[in-house]
């Protein structure tokens, strides 16, 4: 099941190139399971884009969550996220009755992640003994011809999973230390033990994977291209670091010797201390990548293009000693830089990538951005600190970039206004030619001002088309709980700003990607 990866009219965007598109997480869609998934309600949303005139759907990482249920941290670099299996499909496929998906979800625009996790939980063991009980034959052989294709790191996920239940989900360096250290013995009795668990999780990756190529290629029939999300770092609890240990700068008991983050910056004073063990960057060279690379090619079968989450850890990233508590104290550390950009070019044949270029940004970032032509990344609710060569200011884009309303990490475009400095609201005013705007009509006004700007792509999170405030923040860099958990609503389909929306993309000339 192994998907061709198809490159036509994606990014580096060509002359003339304008198109605009919404950033919303699958997990908040509407849905009658407690979370959004890639079923029926996905295949709705793509067509509201297409009818509101939008060409892209951009998302979030769509990996397996651990710590915190973030996106950002998930358990491996190449498998999806099971909470995003449609029971709707399941139950379409024979492999579930609709009487076993019924439950009672306390919130409409809240995921409870505990109980939905128990609940796809039931439900995936539950189809996996129908399937085994003879429901749908005719995925059998289908089934067994994805484990094969993508054996280079099923294998090892499957196994990860199964030996991380059985020890109640523990921090895989608090398991016994033969299975830390992979030893062959201590690995062949797991999987005698566990062969069932190990199934289950294959299994559950067949049905993702087949979803998601269903809702790709419904998106391709509209016209919608979906961008994805590739963390630079990985998760210190992963698959990705307890199978290929020789990838990562760990000590001789695997704990890393140091972790990734950022100095201070806008987020934070301390800046932000993620956590996650940073790459051994020589011996990704001496194997031609071969490990990043099918990472990538693991996420281009569920997206079109990919977001290069901290593009700027391509040509240096924080190195913070292990066991500091903050990201005060680090170091500028090379990475692969264009090296790594030729390989994947050699390997795909074009880079179908957005650079998330925020941050502290140095000029041998932009370099190479710019000598593989990647569209770089800009925030409006960044533009307004007064000066002139602001680099976020529309007058300063270049046609190759992507301009934002504000991302996942920032407040709503309302809260956002809500709660500058007086002085700041006043440069906001002086800048939209708006002396006595407030924040119920702020986000439409940047929604304007990212359309009309040159940026070839211009996205908003969704939120600020509803015009939402503090209520609908996705994440809070830093805070480590109560995160990535807003959902619309069914009404969200039937909203009135979706008929301004069209007015806006068709006046801008960004309808289907106009050059």
């Amino acid at each position: 099941m192994t998907a061709e990866v198809c490159f036509s009219s994606l990014p580096p965007f060509p002359a003339h190139y304008r198109s605009s598109g919404v950033l919303l997480h699958v997990t908040s869609l509407p849905s009658p399971y407690g979370i959004g998934d890639l079923g029926p309600t996905a295949l709705r949303w793509i067509d509201r884009l297409h009818d509101s005139g939008q060409s892209w759907w951009q998302l979030l990482p769509l990996g397996p969550t651990g710590y915190g249920n973030s996106p950002y941290q998930p358990l491996s670099s190449f498998a999806g996220n099971e909470l995003l299996i449609s029971p709707d499909w399941l139950i379409e496929d024979g492999l579930l009755k609709a009487s076993d998906c019924e439950a009672t979800w306390d919130s409409a625009s809240w995921v409870d992640f505990d109980k939905v996790i128990a609940f796809k939980r039931r439900l995936m063991a539950t189809a996996l003994k129908n399937f085994r009980g003879g429901a749908n034959p005719k995925l059998k052989g289908t089934f067994e011809q994805f484990c094969i294709d993508h054996a280079h790191w099923l294998d090892d996920y499957a196994m990860f999973r199964a030996i991380k239940d059985a020890h109640d989900g523990a921090y895989y360096l608090h398991w016994p230390a033969e299975l830390v250290e992979r030893q062959p013995e201590a690995l062949a009795a797991a999987k005698r033990m566990l062969a069932p668990e190990i199934e289950e999780t294959r299994f559950i990756q067949f049905i993702l994977f087949r979803q998601a190529a269903r809702l790709k290629e419904h998106a391709s029939k509209k016209g919608v291209r979906i961008i994805g999300d590739l963390p630079f770092f990985v998760s210190p609890d992963s698959s990705d670091v307890w199978a290929n240990p020789e990838l990562f700068l760990l000590d001789d008991r695997r704990h890393p010797r140091f972790v990734g983050g950022v100095p201070p910056d806008y987020f934070s004073a301390d800046g932000q201390l993620w956590g996650n063990p940073v790459y051994d960057w020589e011996e990704h060279q001496r194997t031609g990548y071969r490990w990043f690379i099918n990472r990538l090619r693991a996420v281009l079968e569920f997206v079109d293009s990919v977001r290069l989450d901290h593009f700027r850890g391509f040509a240096a990233a924080w190195y913070v000693p292990a066991g500091e508590t903050t990201a005060k104290v680090g170091e500028w550390t090379p990475g692969p830089d264009a090296d790594l950009f030729r390989a994947i070019e050699a390997d795909l044949g074009a880079l179908p990538f957005l650079a998330e270029d925020l941050g502290t940004i140095t000029p041998d970032v932009y370099a190479l951005r710019d000598k593989f032509h990647l569209p770089g990344s800009r925030v409006l609710q960044f533009a307004f600190d007064g000066e002139s060569h602001n680099p976020y200011l529309p007058e300063n884009y270049t046609p190759n970039t992507v301009v934002y309303t504000g991302t996942h990490d920032n407040a709503t475009s309302r809260e956002w206004f809500d709660e500058l400095p007086a002085d700041s609201r006043k440069t906001v005013r002086w800048y939209l030619n708006a002396p006595t705007i407030e924040s119920p009509d702020i986000s439409w006004a940047l929604i304007r001002l990212a359309w009309e700007s040159q940026a070839a792509l211009s996205i908003v999170p969704l939120q600020d088309i509803l015009n939402l405030g503090k209520e609908a923040r996705m994440n809070v860099p830093g805070k480590a709980d109560g995160n990535w958990a807003w959902r619309c609503t069914d009404d969200t389909f039937s909203s009135p700003y979706w008929e301004r929306l069209l007015d806006m993309t068709e006046h801008a000339k960004r309808l289907g990607g106009e050059a």
